[in-house]
């Protein structure tokens, strides 16, 4: 298992034949920051983990069981007929694997040999037989849920990469994912061990467009020297690089003082 997840681990070498592993989650730390994105993938310097969102893979995993229940029965769940959504959840060999977090669905991009993959919630099946990427969310806030906010751009990218990496795989694909989006009351009287949720199917039409064009930036930004420190997506200074700037200058400057 030690050597198993060292060498899934390897340090990218300019120049190396072997194709090189990037994930949806790397092609977006390279959107908001090739910087950590080439510490991250050359010097296998990452970024501090946040908390773990077990209540929301908790969720996630209570959606997959709810819909694999009308996958197996070939009919649409409540959300679907809803919404007048004419779909059922997609039937599909590969469907466990795409799923899984370390394998998911797989394309490996020729021109860059980068191997990108990525990790579906979901997949439903229209009247013609277009794939639809379907990802599960959730949250508590007291205002309803939606995708406009900026920092949701993530959230669309990462619906757009699950559509390239299906095409890539010959599957026709919808234009139109859709997230699953819940939320958790607050509008309530107590908990009593209970949580009531809320839960909206919102539309979104993606454009994989730019997912070939990054790649062959990330592939540049792999083979160049460390860039410099950038712009972060949304404005301003990469926070990450902004501290590690900071406390190393903090950090010189209570040296210098001693010596």
């Amino acid at each position: 298992m030690g050597n198993y997840w060292q060498e899934r681990n390897k340090p990218y070498q300019p120049g190396q034949a072997e194709a090189f592993k990037v994930s949806r989650s790397k092609i977006e730390l390279f959107m908001q920051c090739p910087r950590c994105f080439w510490l991250d993938a050359r010097l296998k310097i990452k970024r501090p983990n946040g908390p773990p969102f077990n209540i929301n893979k908790t969720i996630d995993e209570l959606y997959k069981k709810e819909f694999d229940r009308h996958r197996q029965a070939g009919t649409p769940h409540k959300i679907m007929a809803d919404n007048q959504i004419k779909a059922v959840p997609m039937q599909h060999d590969s469907l466990d694997q795409w799923r899984h977090n370390f394998t998911g669905i797989v394309a490996v991009h020729q021109p860059t040999n980068l191997h990108v993959f990525g990790a579906i919630d979901d997949l439903w099946v229209d009247d013609q037989g277009n794939a639809i990427v379907v990802d599960y969310k959730a949250t508590s806030k007291d205002k309803e849920v939606s995708i406009d906010s900026d920092w949701q751009i993530s959230y669309k990218r990462q619906l757009e990469v699950y559509q390239w990496l299906l095409r890539q795989n010959g599957l026709p694909v919808s234009d139109t994912g859709y997230f699953v989006y819940t939320n958790a009351r607050i509008d309530v009287d107590g908990f009593n061990d209970h949580l009531e949720f809320r839960t909206k199917l919102i539309p979104y039409k993606g454009s994989d467009a730019w997912v070939e064009p990054t790649l062959v930036k990330m592939k540049q930004c792999l083979d160049g020297d460390m860039p410099a420190v950038g712009m972060a997506a949304m404005g301003g200074e990469c926070d990450f690089c902004l501290y590690a700037r900071q406390r190393t200058e903090l950090t010189l400057k209570a040296l210098k003082k001693k010596s």
